[in-house]
């Protein structure tokens, strides 16, 4: 069982930035495959980011350039480093774990970008 936990959420203006963590728990955080997704208001929830175990990353075609994925192992934790934030961004977001083949998710950081 994982156990993830997000943080780092609120309300920003746009062109603002936040930056949004995932802790997990349990052992071997090196081997999950890490991603963030997000699901605004009357939308299905859509990848934005993940991280391979290997440190690979890919991105929805929306934030590239202006959100980026990392993680430390050291502290059992995936960032998502949000800048330039546009008012489309609005959303929950929610940071899934994949583990030997099973998904665990977190309760989701709400992000507004309203000015």
């Amino acid at each position: 069982q994982v156990q993830l936990v997000e943080s780092g959420g609120g309300l920003v203006q746009p062109g603002g930035s936040l930056r949004l963590s995932c802790a997990a728990s349990g052992t071997m955080f090196n081997i999950y495959a890490m991603g963030w997704y997000r699901q605004a208001p009357g939308k299905q929830r859509q990848l934005v980011a993940r991280i391979t175990s290997g440190g690979s990353t890919n991105y929805a075609d929306s934030v590239k350039g202006r959100f980026t994925i990392s993680r430390d192992n050291a502290k059992n934790t995936v960032y998502l480093q949000m800048n330039s934030l546009k008012p489309e961004d609005t959303a929950v977001y929610y940071c899934k774990a994949n583990k030997l083949g099973a998904d665990y998710w977190g309760q989701g950081t709400q992000v507004t970008v309203s000015s």
